[in-house]
């Protein structure tokens, strides 16, 4: 592995390089702008997970990631595995119309970007039921977990309307935050405990399918199967489709 890590670091420092993740799950690093440019070389996960270390990772204006230039400071924008993830904040709409402003994913969803990704016939991965099940979900969990970090743990949240003093003492959560804890539980429980990690894993954690299948303990490709079981149990519980 060091050795592809080393010529990696070494083509990152050219101007234009830079990194996003290939259809397989795997990271295209790319030394041209162009995303119809030639892969100059591909990483897996722990690769990318070192480069992430070192020289450092920064997220890119219109995806992926570039070097971070020596002396920036570290930030939480290029983590391993979460594919257009830019924690920031964002006016959200509340459910009384008025916007207020909260922590939330500034980049591309996880399931916006496997939605734009195609298999070898042209087709999408994902229908368009299916994608907006799981953006509704993703939603829903983002207002529930409005408090001080996206990065929660979502069991930390009260879940089937229980919750001890404890957890209101981490989260301080508003009636309507609990209201949209309530109606993540009741989605995720709607598809079954098979494929209830999964969407958790995707949906709520922001985890690419590649971790997914990894932290799962699926075979490569598996998730993708798993994942639109769990997308088309979803939409059917939200009768979208």
């Amino acid at each position: 592995m060091s050795r592809i890590v080393e010529r990696a670091r070494n083509l990152m420092t050219r101007p234009g390089a830079w990194l996003a993740q290939d259809g397989d799950g795997a990271y295209a690093l790319r030394l041209s702008a162009d995303r119809r440019s030639r892969v100059s070389l591909t990483l897996n996960e722990a690769e990318f997970r070192a480069l992430v270390e070192r020289p450092g990772l920064r997220a890119r204006p219109g995806g992926g990631w570039q070097a971070r230039p020596a002396g920036e400071a570290a930030t939480a924008s290029a983590p391993p595995g979460r594919p257009g993830v830019i924690l920031g904040e964002r006016d959200l709409i509340q459910p009384d119309g008025r916007a207020a402003r909260r922590p939330a994913n500034l980049g591309e969803s996880p399931i916006a970007w496997l939605a734009r990704r195609k298999d070898v016939s042209g087709r999408p991965w994902l229908t368009p039921a299916e994608a907006a099940a799981g953006e509704r979900l993703r939603r829903e969990a983002e207002f529930a977990l409005r408090g001080p970090s996206l990065t929660m743990r979502w069991d930390a949240l009260p879940q089937n309307g229980s919750g001890g003093a404890g957890t209101a003492a981490r989260l301080e959560p508003t009636d309507r935050a609990l209201s949209a804890s309530r109606r993540v539980e009741a989605a995720l429980a709607a598809v079954g405990p098979r494929l209830r990690p999964m969407l958790s894993r995707i949906c709520i954690h922001g985890d690419s399918l590649q971790l997914a299948e990894t932290g799962l303990g699926l075979r490569r490709r598996q998730g993708k199967t798993v994942l639109k079981h769990a997308l088309q149990a979803l939409a059917e519980h939200y009768g979208i489709g």
